[in-house]
């Protein structure tokens, strides 16, 4: 008696079909599992035995063997349990619908025949029907999330039992559906608002420009000057996601088990790691690899408080996926990779003790202890970064001021606008910012006249920049004219823009 019927595994965000094949034959009563089965699959064979018993249904006392094509690639995951239990009841007879071809089962088994909810099932969903499968059995647990994948039917159940049952006809279970577009409501105005920050305003026309260009900015000051305040409030003026990013996170999210009540998420991330964070955890991996906050940040921001404190080892991990939008963990038995392109946004205090530069406090630190407090970052890792800007504590009288500060959504208004334009300006590349231009594209796109061309030459000199600093001030002068409406770029953009790469060299040369 033989019965084939398809599953799915994933490496990374990617899920591969697997078919199982089912044979029972006369002989002593040996269940075999084979194909590259983890420790977690090769377990299934007693919930598998149970949870068929528990169920109602006869377990066969035959020679039962599992094969899990194909055989070279390792499979990995619990969710493999419900295939290989239809498998059996297939093979001897109990389920009678012998048309599967086009169906998939994906669900862990409890022992009373329950059938529990899994990680991963979204990218599973999206790579079956991706590879032709029409109808996917999942757990009951999981059909939201799973609904949101069109042109697939998804068929929630509760427990082995009443799969059979469906099976054979005996009951129906219609496909679960969903209205996505129910899902997309003003999810900006559940951000803290722009409105609520007295002062600061250097710094909120810093991140305007951080937004509209999709920028990576590092806010140095003083204690208490609003730097956290401000950068926590940075989702709420960056564009809404549009469907596909949305999917595309909630793909991540559903992979590392974060998915509790949101089923898509709809609200751009923002990841705020403490500095104690590990690099595994910041960037992935780990025995059995899981998303690190880098991907958790994926169309979102990242945020890293008190930048210095964290290990210089840890901060030297992110060059990689700031620079190529992605992370790659290499294993002995795969290599996965995750999507990682996030906004980087960074606070410090500029010495040990936070009042280096202060008018009012007295800075009690020594050189040598501001340069290996400053020493932590790295030169490469700033050259990622495209905004650098100072801060001063706010003043009494701005903070006792009545008059209302600008709102989000206003700021938000230009930020979609200037975005627009980057869109429709490079429908030819493969980019959709200004902080995604290459040095070709930006040889291209961010032409200057000889105006420019002179100050840029001064600032080169005076500054001592580097060639990526270089590139980083004509993508921010491109998104300041942008944000001015401007085609070209005009040396009022050009001079704001270096004013956000002079930091660096005030503290780091």
């Amino acid at each position: 008696m033989l019965s084939k019927v398809k599953t799915c595994v994933l490496h990374g965000l990617n899920g591969y079909i697997i078919e199982v094949e089912t044979d029972i034959s006369r002989g002593m009563p040996v269940f075999n599992i084979v194909g590259l089965p983890d420790t977690s699959i090769r377990e299934s064979k007693e919930r598998v035995r149970t949870a068929i018993k528990n169920s109602g249904f006869e377990f066969p006392l035959n020679r039962i063997t599992i094969n899990l094509a194909p055989a070279s690639l390792r499979k990995e995951g619990s969710q493999l349990d419900l295939s290989i239990a239809v498998g059996i009841l297939l093979a001897t007879g109990t389920i009678k619908n012998k048309d599967l071809s086009k169906m998939s089962f994906i669900g862990e088994l409890s022992l009373d025949g329950n059938i529990n909810k899994i990680d991963g099932a979204l990218p599973l969903i999206i790579s079956l029907k991706d590879k032709g499968i029409e109808k996917v059995i999942v757990p009951y647990e999981n059909k939201d999330e799973c609904s949101i994948v069109e042109k697939i039917d998804v068929i929630p159940v509760k427990n082995l039992y009443e799969l059979v049952m469906h099976l054979n006809d005996e009951i129906s279970i219609k496909p679960w559906k969903i209205d996505i577009s129910k899902l997309f409501k003003n999810e900006n105005e559940l951000y803290d608002d722009f409105r609520d920050i007295k002062g600061q305003e250097s710094l909120k026309r810093a991140m305007e420009v951080a937004a509209a260009g999709g920028h990576n900015i590092l806010i140095i000051g003083p204690p208490g000057s609003g730097k956290t305040m401000i950068a926590r409030r940075l989702p709420s003026i960056l564009p809404e996601l549009t469907f596909d990013e949305s999917l595309e996170i909630t793909k991540i999210y559903s992979v590392a088990g974060l998915l509790k009540n949101n089923f898509l998420i709809t609200r751009r991330p923002f990841r705020a790691p403490h500095h104690t964070i590990s690099s595994a955890s910041l960037v992935g991996g780990g025995r059995i690899p899981k998303p690190g906050e880098v991907s958790l940040a994926h169309y979102g921001v990242l945020f890293l408080d008190e930048l210095p404190e964290f290990q210089k080892n840890v901060l030297e991990v992110l060059r990689q996926p700031m620079e190529d939008g992605h992370v790659t963990i290499s294993r002995v038995n795969a290599t996965l990779t995750y999507p990682a392109k996030f906004m980087f946004v960074a606070s410090m205090n500029p010495c040990p003790c936070g009042h280096y530069g202060d008018p009012i406090h007295e800075c009690t630190c020594s050189e040598r202890e501001i340069n290996r407090y400053l020493g932590r970052i790295s030169g490469p890792l700033l050259d990622r970064v495209d905004i650098h800007i100072e801060v001063a504590p706010v003043a009494y009288k701005e903070l006792g001021s009545n008059v209302m500060s600008e709102t989000s959504r206003s700021i938000r208004k230009r930020v979609n606008e200037a975005r627009k334009i980057q869109i429709n300006r490079y429908s030819k590349e493969k980019i959709f910012c200004n902080a995604q231009l290459t040095s070709k594209d930006i040889n291209k796109y961010c032409k200057l006249d000889n105006k420019c061309v002179k100050l840029m030459e001064e600032a080169f000199d005076n500054l001592g920049l580097s060639a990526r600093a270089y590139n980083k001030i004509l993508k921010l002068a491109r998104t300041i004219a942008d944000l001015d409406k401007k085609e070209l770029i005009e040396v009022q953009h050009l001079a704001e823009a270096i004013q956000y790469r002079s930091l660096d060299r005030k503290f780091w040369r």
